[in-house]
């Protein structure tokens, strides 16, 4: 497992932490350029999951939901819109505060992305 971040974090031992330099997307950038099938990206990052799953990665959000060659048009295309409305002041505000439910159902998500990727 690793964890690619543009800053120093602690990580438990068993993971590989990569540090990158600081930028916008360049850590994006950095495991995007590395991805292989079988890989799973955990992010809530719309481009960089459709990067991945254009590597033949898995893409999978932080609160469990898979992104899929049949879902990712869509969500880059809520992404825009949204960003659009942003840039307006239309929309404020960020994501729901992360709940238990996002926690069980983002490790559910997880234990089947990896059985998957273990078959393949």
């Amino acid at each position: 497992m690793q964890v690619v971040s543009n800053s120093f974090m602690r990580v438990p031992p068993d993971v590989t932490l990569t540090v990158v330099d600081a930028g916008p997307d360049v850590a994006d950038d950095w495991i995007a350029e590395r991805v292989q099938p079988g890989d799973i990206v955990v992010t809530n990052d719309i481009p960089l999951a459709s990067r991945t799953l254009k590597a033949g990665g898995a893409a999978l959000g932080a609160t469990g939901k898979a992104f899929t060659e049949s879902s990712i048009g869509a969500a880059l295309a809520q992404r825009e819109l949204m960003e659009h409305l942003r840039s307006f002041g239309e929309v404020g505000g960020g994501p729901k505060p992360f709940s238990a439910q996002d926690r069980s159902r983002f490790l559910s998500a997880l234990d089947a992305a990896v059985m998957k990727a273990k078959r393949s």
